[in-house]
C-alpha cells in the first residue's frame, strides 16, 4: 500500500524516533511511505480547548495534504491525533467549512488510522517481526481507549514480539493525568493522577512503559524521571520496529 505518514506536532518537535520507527516498521512490511512536506498540526489542541473555529485552516490543510487518491491510508503514531482527524475534523468542517472541505474531510477520515489499528485491522498483522528482550508494561491512552476503541490491538502486537516479557499494568485504564492543556489548567489534579499511574507502573518492575501516544509518555516519563525510576518510556512503534538484527539500544540511551 501507499501510506501517508502524519508526524504529529510532538513527533516532529520532541519525539522524532517514534515517527521514524513507524516509517521503518511499515517499510519493513512492504509498504511505500509518503510524507507530505506541507503537513502541520491537526488542530486537536485548539478544539480540545474550546476554540473550534480557529483550527479551520489546519483542518483544510490536512485534507489537502492527505487527500490525494494515490494515498491509500493515512497512519500516525498517535491515538489522540487519529481521534481528532476522525471525529473533530468533521465537527469543524460541518460548522465552519464549505462543501468542498466537508467532502475532503470525509475522504481523509475514512482512510485515517492510529498505528495499531492499521496493523491489526487493515494489514491483519499481529506478529510484525519485532524483537525486544525486556520487561514491558502497556498504558492504554485515553483517546485510543475511549475515542478510537483500539481495545486489545496494541497488546496483541506486543504479545507477538520476540523475547518480550509483557506484564499487566494495574488499573491500566486510569488516565495518566496529561490531557493536553488539562495538565496546565488543573495542575494539582493532573499531578495526583500522575502519581497514581507512576505507582502502578512501579509495581510491575518493568524496564519500559509503552503507549501509543508520545504526549502521555512525555507526561509519564517526566514523572518517572523526577523520582529517578529505573523505568523508561518508549513508544509502541519503537518496540515493534526493533529486530534481532537491529535491536533497540537500551543501554545507550538514558531514560526519558
Amino acid at each position: 500500500m501507499r501510506v501517508g505518514l502524519f508526524a504529529t506536532c510532538l513527533g516532529d518537535t520532541l519525539f522524532p524516533e517514534a515517527v521514524k520507527s513507524t516509517a521503518v516498521l511499515l517499510a519493513r512490511l512492504g509498504h511505500e511511505i509518503v510524507f507530505p512536506p506541507g503537513q502541520t498540526c491537526c488542530g486537536q489542541m485548539h478544539v480540545n480547548t474550546g476554540y473550534q473555529r480557529e483550527p479551520l485552516p489546519l483542518v483544510r490543510n490536512f485534507a489537502d495534504q492527505f487527500g490525494d487518491a494515490s494515498i491509500e491510508a493515512v497512519v500516525m503514531p498517535s491515538g489522540s491525533c487519529a481521534g481528532s482527524v476522525r471525529h473533530q475534523h468533521r465537527l469543524v468542517a460541518e460548522r465552519y467549512g464549505d462543501a468542498a472541505l466537508r467532502a475532503g474531510v470525509a475522504t481523509v477520515e475514512a482512510k485515517t488510522y492510529e498505528l495499531s489499528e492499521f496493523l491489526v485491522d487493515v494489514l491483519d498483522a499481529t506478529d510484525v517481526g519485532g524483537y525486544f528482550p525486556h520487561r514491558v508494561t502497556y498504558h492504554p491512552t485515553c483517546h485510543s481507549l475511549r475515542m478510537l476503541r483500539v481495545g486489545e490491538k496494541p497488546l496483541r502486537l506486543l504479545r507477538s514480539v520476540d523475547s518480550i516479557d509483557l506484564v499487566e499494568l494495574p488499573e491500566a485504564d486510569a488516565c495518566c493525568g496529561f490531557g493536553g492543556t488539562f495538565a496546565l489548567k488543573n495542575a494539582g489534579t493532573s499531578s495526583a493522577m500522575l502519581q497514581d499511574k507512576i505507582r502502578a507502573i512501579g509495581s510491575t518492575g518493568a524496564d519500559v512503559c509503552t503507549a501509543g501516544d508520545s504526549s502521555c509518555l512525555m507526561h509519564i516519563g517526566g514523572g518517572l524521571h523526577r523520582i529517578s525510576s529505573g523505568t523508561r518510556t518508549l513508544h509502541l512503534a519503537q518496540i515493534l520496529a526493533a529486530t534481532r538484527t537491529a535491536p533497540y539500544p537500551m543501554k545507550e540511551e538514558a531514560a526519558v
